[in-house]
């Protein structure tokens, strides 16, 4: 962050295996006088930003986020890893899946390597782009999002719904498919987190604005049902790095954070899904030097992990973490 005069000042501190970053506001050097301040009252719609933005940084209204040790290597029949979730009912497992192949979901344990693989019975996989752990009737539920389209030509998208297996597991129970369609023509996704009873999908912004769509948990035959659009969380398309790739709800469902292939941007859930301006915090993790970093998970702890795709064929999908505080 910066002060009135916009310039940062920056510093990290090594501990052990955790990279701390800091940002202090720099301040004018000896003997130089600060120019006399011209007070001017800003428009209206600039006083609504400036307060959403002070309330995003005030004490209790901040989760600070700082990278965690390395990455770890994923075995290697999760090459793709295009999404992760954390167990709700298994501790120290992570549940994550490949963008193509069969419908398999990897329990993978903390050190990256894999306690198991359970078939999703029922589904099918056109292009599994993220997966969320939800509370569902009588526990918790897997939410499996078939949302990729690279072309966006999809009539429509479909998420898996399942109860949560045990790694050891071989099959998991019948997916339930929750078909949705979007209402301003098909979109490109590779992100979707489950808040407040709803499915939420964010878009990626390589044609156009990054827009955030939702839909209550329904399911079963019969027609789709239809996303509804939010709001815009760019005005326009972004460049790759900037696509969105991932995303997930706290499991107090205070925070959402998304990811992209350089950042970790975190948007107060209650902001994010209303219409208030935004002022996210975002969080470099450039440092871990993920191949292509796809998948984002919050723990129990409100901290969060993320996966990444191998990039080429000879490199390994990646398994890192964030310690998360607020303040």
């Amino acid at each position: 962050m910066a002060d009135d005069t916009g310039i940062y000042k920056f510093g990290a501190l090594v501990c052990g295996s955790f990279i701390v970053l800091t940002v202090a506001t720099a301040q004018f050097g000896r003997g130089e006088q600060r120019p006399p301040a011209v007070k001017r009252d800003p428009p209206a719609q600039v006083r609504s930003a400036l307060t959403s933005a002070k309330a995003a940084r005030a004490p209790g209204g901040t989760l600070v986020c700082t990278v965690q040790g390395s990455t770890r290597p994923l075995g290697d029949e999760v090459h793709e890893s295009s999404g992760v979730a954390v167990s709700g009912a298994h501790a120290g497992i992570f549940w994550t899946h490949n963008d193509s192949g069969d419908p398999l979901l990897y329990a993978v344990d903390a050190q990256g390597r894999t306690a198991g693989t359970v078939r999703v019975t029922g589904a099918q996989v056109q292009d599994w782009e993220d997966v969320s752990r939800a509370p569902c009737p009588g526990g918790d539920c897997l939410f499996v999002a078939d949302i990729g389209d690279n072309q966006a030509a999809r009539p429509f998208v479909t998420v898996y719904r399942v109860r949560e297996p045990a790694p050891g597991d071989t099959a998991s129970a019948p997916a339930e498919a929750i078909r949705l369609r979007y209402p301003d023509g098909a979109q490109d996704a590779e992100a979707m987190f489950v808040l407040n009873g709803a499915v939420h999908v964010v878009t990626k912004g390589e044609t156009g604005p990054i827009a955030l769509y939702r839909a209550p948990v329904g399911g079963g035959p019969g027609a789709p049902s239809t996303l509804e659009r939010i709001r815009n969380l760019t005005p326009d398309k972004v460049k790759r790095s900037e696509r969105i790739t991932g995303a997930d709800a706290s499991p107090d469902g205070r925070w959402v954070a998304m990811r992209t292939l350089d950042d970790v941007v975190i948007y107060p859930a209650a902001e994010l899904t209303g219409s208030a301006p935004l002022a996210p915090r975002r969080v470099s993790v450039k440092s871990l030097g993920e191949k292509q970093g796809e998948g984002i998970g919050f723990t129990p702890d409100g901290s969060l992990v993320l996966t990444s795709e191998g990039g080429k064929k000879e490199d390994a999908a990646t398994f890192a973490r964030l310690g998360c505080t607020q303040p």
